[in-house]
């Protein structure tokens, strides 16, 4: 592959990743400032990104382990496993702060997906809908809402060894089944032609007509069973939460259209120099999570604005931090390549 190619392809997947860090602070900054219903286009806009800002996220870990893979495969599990071990620890102690942190998932699927590196992509295609497959069998055999109080969005016993292993593998906010499907999917995605035109513009179309397929299909579904049984409603719906199988197939596409997207027009933002705007804060997403905790969510506890807003406040906020955001990347990039906490991560764990 060409130099060059290479090059674009790797800043089209950064500014994927820019897109989705800036879809996550929008999602936690509205939940943190409790910016629930209502009605118009913020709301629907923010709703829309519930669970597919992240799940995009997921799927770009997958690709970049893909495709490190296809370097050196070996060498990839080894340094895989180390920096699953250090996101978990990092994650671990985000939690004490932040119930919803998505690092210490994050340790296992990298943890699960090193382990899978050799399998086919058949295999990998078939483990994708054996998981997005197995969640509903769990939630109409176990017990989805054991641990949490909804209201509140806190989990009772999540420091607990058992509550803590069913929010990680089945009723936590990004649980191991079915979202681990999300990395799978992304390692599929890079054994396939991402550099090529034709391939981003059939993976970004294919996710448009599957993403409006199964939105239409979900409402449609959710109309008719609302008569007969809201609980079973609710099921057919494409939030997060629960992540029933119209939800993932949502994620996904959502994902493919967003990946597929900016591939496709990375050599255009190259050419207009806004691309090297927002590369750097695409390869520095790591730093910037814990950022938008710490200080993001910091700051507006410190102005009284948890709680109690409105969605557009809440956009508004975000949209500002991401600006800060991408800002001290860019500043940042002029001294290192990698963020503080990637280049903390790189030192201990390889």
């Amino acid at each position: 592959m060409h130099p060059k190619t290479s090059t674009v392809r790797l800043q089209g997947l950064d500014l994927a990743r820019y897109i989705a860090f800036a879809g996550m602070v929008i999602v936690n900054f509205k939940i943190a400032m409790g910016a629930e219903g209502g009605t118009g286009l913020i709301v629907a806009f923010t709703t829309a990104l519930e669970g597919r800002a992240a799940a995009c996220f997921v799927v770009l870990a997958g690709i970049g382990l893909g495709l490190a893979a296809r370097r050196s495969e070996q060498s990839t599990i080894s340094t895989t496993i180390r920096r699953a071990t250090f996101l978990m620890a990092l994650g671990l102690v985000n939690m004490v702060i932040f119930d919803a942190d998505i690092l210490h998932y994050y340790a296992i699927y990298f943890l699960l997906g090193a382990f899978l590196l050799r399998a086919s992509t058949k295999q990998l295609s078939a483990l994708v809908v054996t998981l997005i497959l197995t969640f509903p069998v769990m939630i109409f055999t176990l017990d989805y809402d054991a641990g949490w109080d909804w209201k509140l969005y806190t989990y009772s016993d999540l420091w607990t060894f058992s509550g803590f292993l069913r929010h990680l593998l089945f009723n936590g906010w990004h649980p191991v089944v079915p979202w681990f499907a999300f990395l799978l999917f992304g390692i599929i995605l890079s054994r396939l032609p991402l550099q090529k035109w034709k391939f981003q513009v059939g993976l970004s179309l294919f996710g448009l007509v599957i993403y409006l397929g199964v939105g239409g299909l979900s409402q449609l579904a959710v109309r008719r069973l609302s008569d007969i049984n809201l609980e079973l409603a609710q099921l057919v719906t494409t939030l997060p939460i629960p992540p029933m199988p119209l939800y993932m197939i949502a994620g996904l596409s959502a994902a493919s259209i967003v990946i597929g997207t900016c591939l496709l027009l990375a050599p255009v933002l190259q050419r207009i120099g806004i691309a090297k705007l927002l590369v750097p804060a695409g390869r520095q997403t790591l730093t910037l999570y814990i950022a938008h905790i710490l200080i993001g969510m910091g700051t507006l506890e410190e102005l009284g604005l948890l709680g109690g807003q409105t969605a557009a406040t809440a956009l508004l906020a975000a949209l500002i931090f991401c600006a800060f955001a991408t800002v001290y990347a860019l500043l940042w990039s002029r001294w290192a390549k990698h963020g503080p906490i990637e280049m903390a991560m790189r030192k201990i764990a390889g």
